[in-house]
C-alpha cells in the first residue's frame, strides 16, 4: 500500500481496521535508460553522491533514510526533506499505480491489470509516460509504481493494482511501464519484493516459498525491473520463509543487489520496517516516519552496533539516482506542464486496448442496426462511472462521465432508457430492528460522542435469511466502526466504506462505535442497509425495461481494494441474479464487467455477449460506448485464468495455501500457478489465460522453430479471415526438458507479440524467445538451468488452444539469464 486518506491526522499509507494508435508525444528529459546503471554514468552520479555523503552530517544522513512531514504537502505519501545547505532538494513519494494519487486532480488510469491484458509492451512505455509526466508537472519525484505481484490468488483484493498470473507478461509490462515512467524524469518504485499476493494478513504473514517456485514464478518481473533501470524497490509488509521482507539479506542484498546487480535504493513499505539493523539486512530507507531509524539508528551508531559505512552507503544510493535523474543539478530542471487532453487519450486507449471480450454469440458486439436502435441500460455502474479500485490507487480524475451518457450519445437516434435494477444506497435501518433502541433522530442518524460515552452496543433482529448489504453515512472529523458478529468495517465522511454479510434470519450482534482518539468533535451517522427483499424491489422495474429494449446492456461491477481480499468470486449485490432475471427477459443481453480480477458467471450460457473491461479509468466510459458500437475492437486477453468456482484453482479449498493457518500461507502447488496449474490437474477454466475474442477472426498455420545456439525462433503465418480490421496475440509456448530433473509446467508461456491486420491480410510472425524462457531455477546450483533436448513447441490464440506444435532441438549447456 501506498497511502490512504487522512483518518489519523496525519497523512496513511494504510488503515489497520480493515496505445498503440495513440501518440503521446513526450519529450524523454533527462531519464537514463538501464545501461546508465553501468559504466561511467553510473560512475560519474555515485562520485557527485560521495563527495555530497562526505560533507553531510550525521543528522543530515539520517534524515535521508526516515520519512518526514513535509511543511508543503501536496497530499504525497511520503517525504524526504533535503539538505538545503548543500543544495540538496527535498524528495517527494507520490502513489502511482493507477494515475498520480495526491490532494489534486490527475489522469486517473485504467487499473493496472487492464494495461497487462493488452499484451503491448509498447503501450505499457505510454502508460508509464503518463504516470511520470504527471507526477513531475504535479510536484512529485518518486512514482510509487508498478506493482507486479503474481496474480496467485484470485480473489485477492489488490489483483487489479497488478498484472498477471505469468511471469513473461508481468516482466514486459511491468518494463514497460518503468521505461515510460522514467523517460518523464521520475523515477520508478517496484514493489512489492516479494511474494505480496494476497491482502489478508498482510501484515503479519509468512508465505512459505521453495526457492524454485520463488526465482520462477515471482522474481522475474523484479529482475525485468532492474535491467530496466529502476530506480528503487519498495519491499513488503509478510515474510518470506520466516523472514521479514524489510529485513531479509537474502533477497534485498544477494538476489537484489550481488546477483541482479541492482544500483538503486530499497524502501520500506509503509511501516513496514522490522528493526534498526534492517539497514545492514539491505534496506536502505524506512518509510513514512522514524520508527526503526531516526533516533533509534543514530543511538546504534553511535554505541557501534550499526557502521557509520553502511549508513553512508543507503544515503549514497539514494543521492546516486538523485544524480541520476538530475535532481541535484543547479538550476534543477523545469518541471513539464500537465497534458490533460493528451493523457487522457492515452487512458481511454487502455481501457479499450486492454478490455476482453469473453463472449459474443452470433456477433451480437458490435451493435449495429435494430440491435443498437433500443437499448436498456442496467446496473448503477452505467450511471455512476466505476474508476478504479480502492486503497492507494485511487486518484482524484480530471473528470469522469457515466456510460448512460456516451451510450446515449452514441446511440444517436436509438432510444436509450436506464434502469438501476440493484439497490446500492439502502434504507436506514429502522429502530425498531435493534435491541436495545439506539438514540435515533428523526432522520435516522445516531450521534457518536467524541468520548465514546454514546457509542452503541446491542443486537440487530433480521426477518429473512440473505445478503445483506450495509454503508453509513458519517458527517464530522472521525473514524465510525460499525461491528457485526465479529466483523468490523470503518467508515469516515471521505470513505464510503460497504460491510457485505450473509445473515440468517433472527438476532446478531452490532455495533455502532467511534475509533478512539481520532477526529474532534461530535460524530453523526447514518446506519444503513439493503435487505434482500428491497434486492427483489428492484429487479422488476430492469426487468421490464429490458423486456421493452431490442437490447439490454447490464453493466455488473465489483469494489476490489487493498486491504481486504473477496471471500467468494461471485458478483456482490445480486448482480448474478440481477443479470440471469434480465436475460431471461431479453436474449439479446450484453453484460459488462467491470470488475478487478476473475468471477464466476453463472449466467453466461443464457446472455449473448460479455465485456470485461476491469476498472477503466476516467475515460471508461468513452471507451465503453467506442467498443459495444464498434468504433473501436477489445483488443485485449486475459492475463490470467478465470476459473469455474471459487474452489477451482491451484488454492481453492486448501486453507494451507489460501488465507493460510496460523498466519503462515503455505505455496505447496509449487511452479503450478495459474494456468499451469490447469494444464497439470486437467481442469477446464471458465475461461483460459491468454483468452480474447474480437470482431475479426485469424487463422494460424506453418509453424516452424530453430534454435540458432543462443536463442528459439519460432515463425508462424497468422490470416485475418474476417471482414474487418483487428488485432491478435500469437503466443508461443514450450514444453518441459527431458535434461531438466526438478518441477517443470506441461507448458509455460515463452514469448508473444501482438498484430493488427487487415480483412484477409496474413502476415508470419517471428516470435524469438530468449533462454530464460527455456530454463528452470537449479535450487542445488542456485542458478538457471538450460533446458536441453527436444522440447515441444506450441503456438495459438490463447493457452487452452494451441493449434500448432513442433519439436525443436535446444542445445548446449548454461545458465539462463534471467
Amino acid at each position: 500500500m501506498e497511502r490512504s486518506n487522512t483518518l489519523f491526522g496525519r497523512p496513511s499509507r494504510r488503515t489497520a481496521l480493515t496505445a498503440s494508435g495513440v501518440g503521446l508525444l513526450m519529450t524523454v528529459v533527462m531519464a537514463a535508460p538501464a545501461s546508465a546503471q553501468q559504466g561511467d554514468g553510473l560512475a560519474s552520479t555515485r562520485a557527485r553522491a560521495q563527495e555530497l555523503v562526505a560533507q553531510m552530517t550525521l543528522d543530515e544522513k539520517l534524515s535521508f533514510v526516515t520519512g518526514a512531514t513535509d511543511p508543503n504537502s501536496l497530499g504525497e505519501s511520503g517525504y524526504i526533506p533535503g539538505v538545503p545547505r548543500l543544495k540538496i532538494p527535498p524528495l517527494r513519494f507520490a502513489d502511482g499505480s493507477a494515475g498520480v494519487r495526491l490532494a489534486k486532480h490527475a489522469t486517473a488510469m485504467p487499473a493496472p491489470v487492464a494495461l497487462a491484458s493488452s499484451f503491448d509492451q509498447n503501450l505499457a512505455t505510454q502508460y508509464g509516460a503518463v504516470l511520470g509526466k504527471e507526477a513531475r508537472a504535479l510536484g512529485q519525484d518518486v512514482v510509487l509504481a508498478p506493482m507486479a505481484n503474481s496474480i496467485r490468488v484470485p480473489q485477492a483484493g489488490r489483483n487489479f493494482e497488478t498484472f498477471s498470473e505469468d511471469p513473461l507478461v508481468s516482466s514486459r509490462t511491468a518494463s514497460g511501464e518503468i521505461t515510460g515512467v522514467q523517460s518523464q524524469g521520475a523515477m520508478a518504485t517496484m514493489k512489492h519484493l516479494a511474494v505480496n499476493n494476497q491482502e489478508t494478513d498482510r501484515l503479519t504473514l509468512d508465505a512459505v516459498i521453495d526457492d524454485q517456485t520463488l526465482h520462477e514464478i515471482e522474481l522475474p518481473p523484479f529482475k525485468a525491473a532492474v535491467d530496466a533501470g529502476v530506480a528503487s524497490v519498495m519491499c513488503a509488509y509478510n515474510k518470506v520463509n520466516g523472514t521479514p521482507s524489510c529485513g531479509s539479506p537474502e533477497l534485498m542484498n544477494e538476489i537484489l543487489r550481488r546477483q541482479w546487480a541492482f544500483q538503486g535504493w530499497v524502501l520500506s513499505d509503509w511501516q513496514a520496517t522490522a528493526s534498526t539493523d534492517a539497514i545492514t539486512k539491505g534496506l536502505d530507507q524506512e518509510m513514512p516516519t522514524e520508527k526503526f531509524y531516526g533516533g533509534a539508528l543514530k543511538n546504534a551508531i553511535t554505541a557501534g552496533t550499526v557502521p557509520l559505512s553502511t549508513l553512508d552507503t543507503a544515503v549514497t544510493r539514494i543521492l546516486t539516482q538523485m544524480a541520476r535523474f538530475h535532481l541535484l543539478d543547479d538550476p534543477a530542471p523545469a518541471r513539464p506542464v500537465r497534458d490533460a487532453a493528451d493523457a487522457a487519450k492515452v487512458a481511454k486507449s487502455v481501457a479499450e486496448r486492454g478490455s476482453v471480450l469473453l463472449r459474443n454469440v452470433d456477433g451480437m458486439l458490435p451493435l449495429t442496426g435494430a440491435n443498437a436502435s433500443s437499448i436498456a441500460l442496467i446496473g448503477p455502474a452505467a450511471n455512476t462511472p466505476k474508476i478504479g479500485g480502492g486503497g492507494s490507487s485511487q486518484v482524484v480524475p480530471d473528470t469522469a462521465v457515466a456510460p448512460r451518457q456516451t451510450i446515449s450519445t452514441r446511440a444517436g437516434t436509438g432510444t436509450v432508457s436506464y434502469t438501476p435494477g440493484i439497490d446500492l444506497v439502502g434504507t436506514p435501518i429502522p429502530a425498531a430492528s435493534f435491541t436495545p433502541a439506539p438514540p435515533f433522530a428523526a432522520d435516522g442518524t445516531v450521534r457518536l460522542a467524541a468520548d465514546g460515552s454514546t457509542d452503541y452496543r446491542g443486537s440487530l433482529t433480521v426477518s429473512v435469511t440473505g445478503d445483506y448489504r450495509f454503508t453509513m453515512g458519517v458527517s464530522g472529523s472521525g473514524l465510525a466502526l460499525l461491528t457485526l458478529d465479529g466483523t468490523t468495517q470503518f467508515f469516515t465522511s471521505s470513505v464510503p466504506g460497504i460491510m457485505r454479510l450473509h445473515l440468517n434470519a433472527g438476532s446478531h450482534t452490532i455495533g455502532i462505535t467511534r475509533l478512539p482518539g481520532v477526529g474532534s468533535g461530535d460524530l453523526q451517522v447514518v446506519p444503513r442497509w439493503v435487505t434482500p427483499n428491497q434486492v427483489q424491489e428492484f429487479f422488476q422495474p430492469a426487468v421490464e425495461a429490458a423486456k421493452k429494449a431490442k437490447t439490454a446492456i447490464v453493466f455488473a461491477s465489483d469494489d476490489d481494494a487493498e486491504g481486504t481480499d473477496r471471500t467468494t468470486l461471485t458478483l456482490p449485490d445480486y448482480q448474478d441474479e440481477l443479470i440471469d432475471a434480465i436475460a431471461s427477459a431479453n436474449p439479446n443481453t450484453v453484460v459488462v464487467l467491470e470488475t478487478g480480477s476473475a468471477v464466476t458467471m453463472p449466467w453466461l450460457p443464457k446472455v449473448r455477449s460479455v465485456l470485461q473491461m476491469w476498472y477503466p479509468g476516467q475515460e471508461g466510459a468513452a471507451a465503453a460506448a467506442a467498443l459495444l458500437f464498434g468504433d473501436s475492437e477489445p483488443a485485449g486477453r486475459l492475463s490470467q485464468t478465470f476459473p469455474t468456482a471459487t474452489d477451482a484453482t491451484a488454492i481453492g479449498g486448501d486453507k494451507r495455501r489460501f488465507p493460510g493457518v496460523d498466519r503462515q500461507v503455505q505455496y505447496s502447488e509449487g511452479i503450478y500457478t495459474g494456468y499451469r496449474w490447469f494444464a497439470a490437474q486437467q481442469v477446464k477454466p471458465l475461461f483460459p489465460f491468454g483468452f480474447g475474442l474480437g470482431y475479426t477472426k485469424f487463422a494460424y498455420s506453418d509453424l516452424s522453430t530453430v534454435w540458432n545456439g543462443q536463442t528459439l525462433v519460432a515463425s508462424l503465418t497468422v490470416q485475418n479471415i474476417g471482414d474487418r480490421t483487428g488485432s491478435d496475440v500469437p503466443q508461443v509456448y514450450v514444453g518441459p526438458s527431458p535434461a531438466l530433473r526438478m518441477p517443470q509446467a506441461a507448458f509455460s508461456l515463452a514469448g508473444y507479440t501482438k498484430i493488427t491486420l487487415a480483412p484477409g491480410a496474413s502476415t508470419r510472425v517471428k516470435i524469438t524467445v530468449d533462454p530464460a524462457q527455456l530454463s528452470s531455477w537449479n535450487s542445488e546450483t542456485r542458478s538457471f538451468q538450460l533446458g536441453t533436448g527436444s522440447r515441444t513447441v506450441y503456438a495459438g490464440p490463447s493457452s487452452a488452444d494451441l493449434v500448432l506444435r513442433q519439436n525443436v532441438s535446444v542445445g548446449g549447456i548454461g545458465t539462463g539469464s534471467r
